[in-house]
């Protein structure tokens, strides 16, 4: 067992520099109920559309609509089915209707909220850059996976028979705010999954990250809120830093995808849903893994050491 590093205060913010269009990813325990004034503190905001699904929902919308309206923004909620299997164009098209049938009526003045786990920040975040030829959106995580990777960088989208993800757009949120308490109703399953994101992190750019992870696993899986927030804010840092540097993925972005490859691969052949995407992006780092051994490109002990997902 890794001796423990001393833990930061209870909130954290992390910029993702991209000039004009910078944001902020705060993260922290309560933060949900501080959603209503950092949406309303937006230039010119009066409503915003909260996009959830059927799973969280009923957990967390109530608690987000009356954070909003507290706050001066008028809400209203869209729901959609849960699970990766509906993270498709026929989502899409319900959720626009949705969207566009609200009253009063949306325009750019209304803000897209993504309230839920990578699949709700992925679809509704393309569904706010295909509105209106384009909406504000904030991304509202509620799960390790979503919280560390999909609501920070931009990038939207659906799912495709052909494959996962090859309808979206890049569309950054005006801002990410991380409730850690969320994570406390995620299923076990679910939060060891979004810890395989951590660990492709810290494979890529932290090797002190593993160690961090392994010194505080009993906390992370019981989800005390200081550990949560420290190894989220990380993370995010991480993220962050890469996407500055190449957000459209020219380049070193690419280097997000260790263990995604395959991963996708995995999650189509098996049927979106069977396995979580967690689970199949550490599949995929094991297997990438074996394949640069097999190429030479890495030796026999550093394999075992980032296949410990």
């Amino acid at each position: 067992m890794k001796p423990k590093e001393p833990l930061v205060p209870l909130e954290r913010t992390v910029t993702v520099d991209l000039g004009r269009r910078s944001y902020g990813v705060r993260v922290g325990p309560g933060l949900l109920d501080a959603m209503g004034d950092a949406v309303a503190a937006l230039p010119g905001v009066t409503g915003a559309a909260i996009v959830t699904d059927s799973n969280v929902g009923p957990l967390y919308g109530l608690r987000l609509s009356d954070a909003l309206a507290a706050a001066g923004v008028r809400p209203a909620m869209i729901e959609f089915p849960a699970g990766e299997a509906n993270k498709n164009l026929s989502t899409v098209a319900d959720v626009l209707d949705a969207l566009l049938a609200t009253t009063p009526a949306v325009d750019r003045s209304t803000v897209v909220v993504a309230l839920g786990g990578g699949v709700v920040g992925d679809l509704a975040g393309f569904v706010a850059a295909v509105a209106l030829r384009g909406m504000r959106f904030y991304q509202c995580p509620t799960s390790l996976l979503a919280d560390v990777d999909a609501s920070v960088g931009g990038k939207t989208g659906v799912d495709h028979q052909a494959g996962k993800n090859l309808i979206g757009a890049f569309h950054q949120p005006s801002g990410v705010m991380v409730d850690v308490e969320t994570l406390k109703t995620l299923p076990r399953g679910e939060l060891i999954g979004g810890l395989a994101e951590c660990v492709k992190h810290a494979v890529i750019r932290d090797a002190s990250l593993l160690d961090y992870i392994e010194g505080r696993a009993d906390d992370i899986l019981a989800c005390h809120s200081d550990v949560m927030t420290d190894l989220i804010a990380r993370n995010v840092a991480i993220k962050a830093q890469v996407v500055a540097a190449d957000e459209r993925e020219a380049g070193q972005r690419a280097h997000l995808n260790y263990g995604h490859t395959i991963g996708h691969a995995v999650e189509a052949l098996a049927g979106y849903g069977e396995l979580s995407h967690g689970q199949a992006v550490a599949l995929g780092m094991v297997a990438a893994n074996h394949l640069a051994v097999a190429r030479g490109l890495l030796d026999e002990q550093s394999r075992g050491a980032s296949s410990g997902c």
